[in-house]
């Protein structure tokens, strides 16, 4: 099986004075806007880095209510935050590392379970898959 998702941008203007839209297919996000100021500078609005911090922290998360799934476990609540880091290098820009934080309740485990199941999501997940930067994990199973 093959499923193909798109999502667009456009630009106008120079780096640090132009204007972007992001868009998504599903329309999610339509004409959504960024910017220099945005991505560089701390001004609210969105960014390419936030957009890939969620989808991680999605993409990992139902990875892991899978991985659960085939253990015989259903998770009560899990609660996943993805911080995606962007460092300037000799050559320009990187994103190095994707940093989740993971705080689930789920009946009937126990915590060297729980960290053996999520550290399979983290490493399996799709999006885990595709970045290239250091990938890292912090999971804390609630009673």
């Amino acid at each position: 099986m093959t499923i193909n998702r798109s999502g667009s941008a456009a630009w106008s203007g120079g780096l640090k004075d132009g204007k972007g839209s992001i868009s998504t297919q599903s329309g999610a996000l339509d004409a959504h806007p960024y910017g220099f100021a945005t991505r560089f500078e701390g001004v609210k609005g969105s960014n390419p880095e936030e957009l890939i911090a969620a989808a991680h922290a999605s993409c990992f998360t139902m990875a892991l209510s899978l991985i659960l799934g085939e253990a015989g476990l259903t998770a009560d609540k899990m609660e996943t935050n993805a911080v995606v880091t962007l460092e300037k290098q000799d050559d320009g820009f990187a994103v190095t590392a994707s940093h989740l934080t993971l705080k689930a309740t789920i009946p009937g485990t126990d915590d060297a379970t729980f960290q053996e199941l999520a550290g399979k999501a983290k490493a399996n997940c799709p999006i885990s898959k595709l970045l290239k930067a250091e990938i890292s994990l912090d999971a804390e199973l609630l009673s």
